[in-house]
């Protein structure tokens, strides 16, 4: 008994590494996690070692989380510029040197192969995070100009590989730190209306520009027949148009209480392509239905809210803006993966987050919620 008296129980000394993490914000994150490895269960049961690595790779983006929260945010700030111009010298470096897999040159082998692209999402909004915090109190219109640069650079270089699905998860997240930054609306107003207008006239034009031969300028040929895709998938059910109608059949078919757990005949009986990654929202909502599509929307909005809320209550301005970004970052995933599947949106190849299957998205995952951490600890702490 004396001897218990003279040690401090292991769970007590690890306390203080835990001290000052958001309750809620981690109470969303494992509803989600719970959600996606029972969903993966589900699909990848027969899906070779599909289970067993999404379990890890959710280990490893819990591990990230955690010793990326205990980094003040006022470190962060420091390493900023460096991992936005690494990120962007890897990405010129893939352009040059990259390995090509089915027409794209995304990927770079330094002893490991690694997707340059994917450093980006967190390292773009730091390094504009970085720039306004600089800028504080004397912001001009040339302030916009320069971060504007700084966020098209790298987001031309991944459109250019072609990864049209990670520029625009890129692209967001700069636009996101921009637009807490201050922008004033009658900049953002008149870009809005021209991309409506876009989308009315490419809806109202689609049997003439979805032609045989019909090019369209700005974007490749597949990205092309993504959209043409989606405003008509029967043109070529059976081709191009499978994903998105097997999509929208499995979650018509699960209705309002679902098929039932492992009970999905479309995704078991193989009909979703890609049911492990970026179809997982329709193998979720043909076993779970439309209760389960409400829990895990709700458990999404949530945890998108409770990190808006850890940015409003940042410190300094690079918390806000950072931490601001990084909570809209999840709700992009989400909105656009539930999209596409749901073919109101073109298939362009974002993870349902915490959900799909994919190593690389995770261990972003896992920086970005480390992020929001390191914000709410310094608040709470006083780090």
């Amino acid at each position: 008994m004396a001897h218990s008296f003279g040690q401090a129980h292991p769970l007590t000394r690890l306390a203080p590494w835990f001290r000052g993490f958001d309750a809620p914000l981690l109470i969303g994150t494992l509803v989600l996690a719970a959600l996606g490895l029972i969903t993966m269960f589900s699909v990848g049961a027969d899906h070779g070692t599909r289970f067993v690595d999404h379990f890890r790779n959710m280990a490893i983006a819990a591990l990230i989380l955690f010793v990326v929260a205990q980094i003040p945010p006022q470190r962060l700030m420091q390493v900023a510029v460096p991992i936005y111009v690494i990120g962007v010298a890897l990405l010129i470096a893939t352009a040059i040197f990259g390995i090509s897999k089915k027409g794209a040159k995304r990927w770079l082998y330094l002893g490991i192969t690694i997707q340059p692209s994917e450093i980006l999402k967190i390292g773009l909004p730091m390094m504009l995070a970085w720039w306004f915090q600089r800028r504080e109190g004397q912001l001009r219109p040339l302030d916009f100009v320069v971060a504007t640069l700084i966020l098209i650079v790298p987001v031309g270089l991944i459109a250019k590989q072609p990864d049209l699905g990670t520029a625009l998860l890129v692209l967001s997240a700069g636009l996101y730190v921009i637009f807490f930054a201050g922008l004033p609306w009658k900049l953002i107003l008149p870009p809005v209306a021209l991309g409506l207008i876009g989308i009315v006239l490419i809806v109202w034009f689609e049997p003439q520009i979805c032609q045989d031969g019909v090019d369209w300028p700005l974007l490749h040929g597949y990205q092309q027949q993504r959209v043409c895709t989606l405003l008509d998938p029967m043109q070529d059910p059976l081709g191009k148009g499978f994903h998105i109608i097997q999509g929208m059949i499995a979650i018509g078919a699960g209705g309002i209480f679902g098929k039932g757990y492992m009970q999905g005949s479309q995704t078991h009986l193989e009909f979703i392509p890609e049911r492990t990654t970026d179809f997982i929202f329709a193998a979720y909502s043909e076993e779970f239905g439309l209760i389960g599509n409400l829990i895990l929307i709700c458990t999404l909005g949530f945890f998108v809210l409770r990190g808006l809320v850890i940015a409003s209550r940042g410190r300094s301005l690079f918390e806000r803006l950072l931490a601001g970004s990084v909570s809209l970052i999840f709700f992009t995933y989400g909105f656009v993966n539930i999209g596409m599947v749901s073919g109101i949106l073109p298939v362009v190849g974002v993870p349902l987050p915490f959900i799909s299957y994919g190593g690389t998205a995770m261990v972003t995952l896992g920086f970005g919620l480390g992020i929001l951490m390191s914000v709410a600890r310094t608040k709470r702490v006083g780090l």
